[in-house]
């Protein structure tokens, strides 16, 4: 109860990216059940359905990301002392965090649920969009009570217990004074941008080299992929998202390097301050951008258009992606205001911090979409050459 009162009770821009976070948890559920139906109605295709599972795990992630972004801005915007005063510490604002977004990616499994069944006609008995969805979907079959739980509870289990986990407070080992240690600054760039950049590397060239033959389907008539190239995107995935922070920090303290000026300076220290804020949402967006922009190359030959589920996942994950990056850019924001608030007091001028903004911006978008673009035609290579 006292979860659903902090979800109702929260602030306009909170209960937007709640409505957001239950639609995409619908969406996800959709997916889920999708691929069950599909298993049920063409058991003499456990490949395909097996197929149709695993590319679920792609809108998956990015709304477990997505939710717990969302679940990890809340609890800033609590007041604490009130908090602390009905007894809950840390750990108490951890776990009402966490249920909060369990309970917002409950409702929207809940909603899938009854699409599912709706669509299916099991609901009314009246099949919509002339019986073409409960095709899909596996009309006709009886749906398994185990399954459907499993497979709607993914989303708000995963959701809740990795946001917990990100909120939990660290465990104190020792109450004697620290020894003296050199205090980290803002020009104490990420470790990941090496490690990033070498992952990169490898999955590219793992795509680039990848052999014919034992393909793995892809959605919506895109063909079908080696497996080894899969491999390597997932990688390249991951080395984008790794080396997002120290891209960011990197740009900042290009910023920032040679005699800067007011502008630059102040452009250049807010990057590195918010470059682990920022980085790997910026590092997923990319990653994103990469992906859909090899899947438009590789559909623009096909013959055979998206079908609906597959539009469904491809605007799921762009619109979990956005709103995972806008969620870290408006939490940034937040943060930079205390900063800001100093700068007005000083006399700084409103067009020197816009100028800062829009500076950070056009850094960002440099680095970003070179690299994205990069990333992408290398995808598209034909494998073997």
């Amino acid at each position: 109860m006292l979860s659903f009162r902090v979800v109702r009770g929260a602030r306009y821009t909170a209960l937007v990216r709640w409505v957001l976070v239950a639609a995409a948890s619908a969406a996800t559920g959709l997916l889920l059940l999708a691929a069950l139906g599909y298993a049920l109605g063409h058991p003499h295709r456990p490949a395909d359905a097996a197929a149709r599972l695993a590319w679920c795990a792609l809108p998956v992630v990015v709304t477990v990301q997505f939710a717990v972004a969302a679940g990890r801005a809340v609890p800033a915007r609590w007041p604490r002392p009130g908090l602390a005063a009905v007894g809950l510490g840390r750990v108490g604002v951890a776990l009402l965090a966490a249920s909060a977004t369990a309970l917002t990616c409950a409702v929207g499994s809940a909603v899938a649920l009854l699409a599912f069944l709706h669509l299916r006609g099991d609901l009314t008995g009246a099949l919509p969009f002339h019986g073409a969805a409960s095709d899909l979907l596996g009309g006709g079959e009886q749906v398994p009570l185990a399954g459907t739980l499993t497979l709607l509870a993914l989303v708000p289990v995963s959701a809740a217990v990795i946001g917990a986990a990100q909120l939990w407070p660290p465990r104190t080992v020792s109450t004697a004074p620290a020894p003296a240690t050199r205090k980290v600054s803002a020009a104490d760039p990420p470790g990941g941008l090496p490690w990033g950049v070498a992952l990169i590397a490898v999955g590219l060239a793992a795509e680039v080299a990848a052999p014919h033959g034992h393909e793995v389907p892809l959605p919506g008539g895109l063909g079908s992929i080696a497996p080894l190239a899969l491999g390597g995107w997932v990688v390249a995935t991951a080395g984008m998202v790794l080396a997002g922070p120290g891209l960011v920090h990197a740009c900042g303290r290009l910023l920032a390097a040679f005699r800067p000026g007011a502008l630059r300076l102040l452009a250049g220290r807010a990057l590195q301050e918010e470059a682990g804020a920022i980085g790997r949402p910026l590092g997923a967006l990319c990653a994103t951008a990469a992906a859909a922009l090899a899947a438009y190359d590789l559909h623009r030959g096909g013959a055979r258009p998206f079908g609906p589920l597959t539009a469904l996942a491809g605007v799921l994950i762009v619109v979990c992606v956005l709103a995972t990056a806008g969620t870290a850019l408006l939490e940034a924001r937040r943060g930079r205001e205390p900063a800001m608030a100093a700068l007005r007091q000083v006399g700084a001028s409103p067009a020197l911090l816009r100028g800062a903004v829009a500076l950070r911006a056009g850094v960002l978008l440099a680095a970003a979409v070179p690299l994205t673009a990069l990333v992408a035609v290398l995808t598209t290579v034909p494998p073997g050459r």
